[in-house]
């Protein structure tokens, strides 16, 4: 599943807190706890390396490793297991003078699931893999064709990267003078295949090359043309069982693309956009239905929390970091949900056009 703006927020948090630590000697304490390990082999490992640094010189090192190893065994025996994508947990010394003690633990469970395990002890905490984690290089190709013009594109995160545009030489419907029917039905036929090759060969060089980064291949567009570009071998194997759906579109070309991607819900249905666009949807239908369950807007939206009547409240990933992590405090505080909405899809930019902040009702507040 691909990671969510807020997991992202949260975990940049926690990363810009830790990079704002930096120790004199090797004290901090970074470890990565795969999917699935045992954490009683973790917390002994710890206990054994608190046996260890009883062998560091300096005694103000020596105690600021073993407080920061116990303290995170501490942390560890709170957990009843390792969660299901891992665990990542960091413990360090952290007050700014030399001699002082101000002893932190940290833990996340990161967003997808962990395979690497790591201890270290070192001046910083090591960060690297969860922010190489935020950069998720899943990708899904997307494929808009009729019988004249195709468009090939990627499908990032939320966001339409078009690659490739190619017309057909079909001529049109009206034949020239002087050709039968037949000669003329074959003609374009012939070029609608040469068409359908172009597209397959296009396909073949621009998503093969990315590997397992490529999640899946949808194809839309007319349903006669997709069902003829489907049904003939015109896509390689390797190619073809990368397809995981098709869609009858009405369009071709960039709008031809967004509609394959608001009809491919169901095909992305794990994805992050399918379930940003669901939930902004949901709201366009109750501003529809009935504009007294919701609001948008800053000083509407406040004063609903304050009412504690907000049963969703949606957040624009354009807003300041600190004003949504204010946001999401009080709204957690009164038992409301909360679903921040990345400006990379249309309804994003919608949720930002209404002043970033809007919320789907418990009850009218009048």
């Amino acid at each position: 599943m691909a990671i969510s703006a807020q997991e992202k927020l949260h975990i940049k948090k926690l990363i810009r807190e830790l990079h704002s630590h930096r120790a004199a000697h090797t004290e901090f304490v970074s470890v990565y706890i795969p999917a699935g390990y045992e954490l009683t082999k973790i917390i002994q490992h710890l206990a054994e390396e608190q046996g260890t640094a009883a062998n560091i010189k300096s005694a103000v090192t020596r105690k600021n490793v073993q407080s920061a190893l116990e303290k995170m065994i501490q942390h560890l025996r709170g957990f009843k297991k390792t969660p299901d994508h891992g665990l990542v947990v960091f413990s360090g010394n952290v007050a700014s003078m030399e001699g002082k003690q101000d002893m932190k633990v940290w833990s996340i469970e990161p967003p997808i699931p962990l395979n690497t395990r790591i201890y270290r002890c070192d001046k910083n905490f090591v960060t690297d893999i969860l922010e190489e984690m935020m950069s998720d290089k899943r990708v899904y190709g997307l494929v808009v064709l009729d019988r004249r013009d195709a468009t090939l594109a990627l499908l990032k995160g939320k966001t339409i990267i078009p690659l490739q545009k190619t017309h057909s030489e079909v001529p049109g419907k009206t034949r020239a003078g002087g050709q039968s029917a037949a000669r003329y039905s074959r003609i374009r036929e012939g070029a609608a295949k040469d068409h359908y090759k172009k597209v397959a060969e296009y396909m073949k060089e621009l998503f093969l090359p990315l590997g397992n980064d490529l999640q899946g291949i949808i194809i839309g567009g007319p349903g006669v043309t997709v069902n003829d570009f489907m049904n003939y071998d015109y896509m390689t194997g390797d190619i073809k069982k990368k397809v995981i759906g098709t869609k009858d579109l009405s369009y071709t070309e960039e709008f031809g693309l967004q509609e394959l991607l608001d009809n491919s819900q169901d095909l992305l249905a794990e994805e992050e956009v399918a379930i940003e666009k669901k939930i902004m949807n949901r709201f366009f239908k109750q501003m529809h239905d009935d504009m007294s369950k919701i609001t948008y807007g800053e000083k509407e939206t406040l004063r609903a929390l304050e009412m504690n009547a907000v049963d969703l409240l949606l957040l624009s990933d354009s807003l300041q970091e600190d004003h949504v992590f204010e946001l999401e405090e009080r709204a957690k505080a009164g038992g409301s949900e909360v679903k921040i909405i990345s400006t990379e899809i249309r309804e994003g930019q919608q949720l930002k056009d209404l002043g970033g902040i809007a919320a789907i009702l418990r009850f009218p507040i009048g």
